[in-house]
């Protein structure tokens, strides 16, 4: 139990934060090879910064990763082999689980396996390995605060245009141009009342390739979704440029601050 769990007033429910990394995804958009989550980052996975990222906050004393349906137990020696670190990460437990087909299921499998005490919870992008810790933190305390869901976010640098999609590369008819001062870039982690997220995940019935967005499920709800200030290295790597990028930010981290 972290220092933040110990300090609730008395008589008060204690509030237990876990985070959810579904990892079960191929990332076919960086090519063929190990699933995206595996692939190094200056020498070290994906996925295990991610989970670092995650363990570096105080709120949280939980971390469900949630595997490839086949590949639970490679996960699990991955991330043996590569331990948590520091005085808050070393206290924080980090379960496997296997996963689902779709994003919308290995999250919910995550959410299955999460202990009775666990109220809050953040959904995490394993492909968003830089996220700083006090993101993590702010989102964590806003739901700890009330808000049922919580995304963190940027506002959009670029003009967006609305447009008639085409296949083939064929040009495509624009249809509408959204205000941009309106509009906010989305990332992870996001955060939950738990109870809010559980209830999303067996109201919204899987479609497809399932929800690629849990704070969208809340909103089909009809539930509130506040947006809190993201961060500029908390970017999806997805592509070979979002590697070199990542691994930039990581030079940079070490240069500055030992990272």
């Amino acid at each position: 139990m972290s220092a933040s769990d110990r300090a609730e007033p008395p008589g008060e429910r204690p509030v237990r934060t876990a985070a959810v990394i579904p990892a079960a995804g191929r990332g076919v958009r960086l090519g063929p090879g190990a699933p995206k989550a595996l692939r190094a980052l200056n020498g070290t996975p994906m996925l295990v910064h991610a989970v670092r990222a995650m363990a570096a906050s105080r709120a949280v004393s939980l971390v469900v990763v949630v595997a490839p349906s086949d590949g639970a137990a490679e996960v699990r020696r991955l991330l043996d082999t590569y331990p948590l670190a520091g005085t808050v990460a070393d206290k924080t437990e980090v379960l496997v689980v296997p996963g689902g087909e779709t994003r919308q299921e290995s999250v919910r499998l995550g959410l299955v396996a999460l202990p009775d005490d666990i109220t809050v919870v953040l959904v995490h992008d394993a492909a968003r390995p830089l996220v700083p810790v006090d993101v993590v933190d702010t989102v964590a305390a806003v739901v700890r605060g009330g808000a049922p869901a919580v995304v963190p976010a940027l506002p959009l640098a670029d003009t967006v245009k609305q447009v008639e999609p085409r296949t083939g590369g064929e040009p495509e008819p624009v249809v509408g141009t959204p205000e941009r001062a309106k509009l906010r870039a989305v990332q992870t982690p996001q955060g939950f009342d738990r109870a809010t997220l559980v209830e999303a995940h067996e109201r919204i019935a899987l479609e497809g390739e399932g929800a690629t967005d849990d704070a969208g499920m809340v909103e089909r709800m009809g539930r509130s979704v506040v947006v809190v200030l993201g961060h500029e290295e908390a970017f999806k790597v997805t592509r070979p440029l979002d590697m070199v990028l990542a691994e930039a930010v990581l030079a940079r981290r070490r240069a500055n601050d030992g990272f």
